[in-house]
């Protein structure tokens, strides 16, 4: 699953594809290339373009089986309603969150019937040639506010989207055994949840910042500082990360083989309200931060996290 591991190089590689074209003058390959992309430059934005064959693929079974990927759900979802699962935490990859919702291996379909998921991931994805039809190919979808908007509009429910809301800044604190979520600031979910009265559910990804194992980084140190830069400058960050090898188990890229539990939690009920003031968004916030909290709580002896630890919320 190369291009999942590492969407930054694969991403490089296309771009270096096109780029190769233009200067080798193969205009024949790459104009009616970059004509189409011309119009079809807001898909991304408008629910993407699925292949139930490329999420079918027999590589993402073995993916899921290499950690394993468990989805668990802890309550019925009304497919009449349209939702936002706010994933926890962010991790190096977001291993959990691409092979439960957007591959046909994990058990999404039996335990949410009727529901189609749809992941948001940022917009400079999908700017790039080529990678952007790989990666739509999957399910993933913007996490602009526009793209958002067009999952939650379905009339008659049934739509999903699945935001990892830590975002970039989160995956430079997934080190193994910390619990730091970047949620305090984060409340442009529950805007957008509040004007289409969508439900909104926690879900927390017991085991992901398991898998790798990332350079000492604390707030303040020089690491740090450059990291969180080239985060401003590129909007996603470069943690850098280490775990086994192929063949071996000193040292390389390969995650470790940890189980993740990829736990839905109970929903928190929304009153469409299309001008939502200030105090309605940080109530609903404050809520899902309680029930976020909740869940961890009730689930971490499960998975052998200790009584004694606890979220921390940045």
């Amino acid at each position: 699953a190369i291009p999942e591991v590492f969407p930054f190089l694969t991403a490089q590689v296309c771009l270096g594809i096109i780029v190769f074209l233009i200067i080798r003058n193969y205009w024949f390959l790459y104009l009616p290339y970059l004509t189409w992309l011309y119009f079809d430059w807001q898909t991304p934005e408008q629910g993407g373009r699925r292949s139930e064959w490329v999420r079918s693929w027999t590589i993402w079974r073995y993916f899921k089986d290499y950690f394993p990927i468990h989805l668990i759900k802890t309550w019925d979802l009304d497919p009449s309603h349209n939702y936002i699962f706010g994933f926890h935490p962010h991790g190096v990859l977001v291993v959990g969150a691409f092979g439960n919702f957007c591959t046909n291996y994990s058990n999404f379909k039996e335990l949410f019937p009727g529901f189609t998921s749809y992941l948001h991931v940022l917009p400079y994805w999908f700017r790039c040639p080529f990678f952007r039809e790989y990666l739509m190919s999957s399910g993933p979808v913007s996490v602009s506010k526009k793209s958002v908007s067009h999952v939650l509009s379905k009339e008659g429910g049934g739509n999903i989207s699945v935001i990892v809301l830590g975002g970039a800044e989160e995956s430079l604190d997934a080190h193994p055994g910390k619990f730091t979520l970047f949620i305090r600031q984060r409340k442009g979910f529950v805007k957008i949840a509040l004007t289409h009265g969508a439900y909104l559910v926690p879900v927390f990804s017991f085991g992901e910042n398991e898998l790798f194992k990332q350079v000492s980084n604390p707030e303040g140190s020089w690491l740090r500082n450059v990291q969180e830069k080239l985060q401003k400058i590129m909007g996603f960050a470069l943690p850098l990360f280490h775990a086994r090898g192929i063949f071996q188990y000193n040292f390389g890229l390969m995650p470790y083989r940890k189980p993740i539990h990829t736990v839905v939690g109970r929903p928190i009920p929304v009153h469409q309200t299309l001008h939502p003031t200030s105090e309605q968004i940080e109530e609903l916030h404050q809520t899902y931060m309680e029930e976020l909290r909740k869940l961890f709580e009730e689930h971490k002896g499960k998975y052998g996290i200790p009584e004694n630890e606890a979220l921390i919320f940045r």
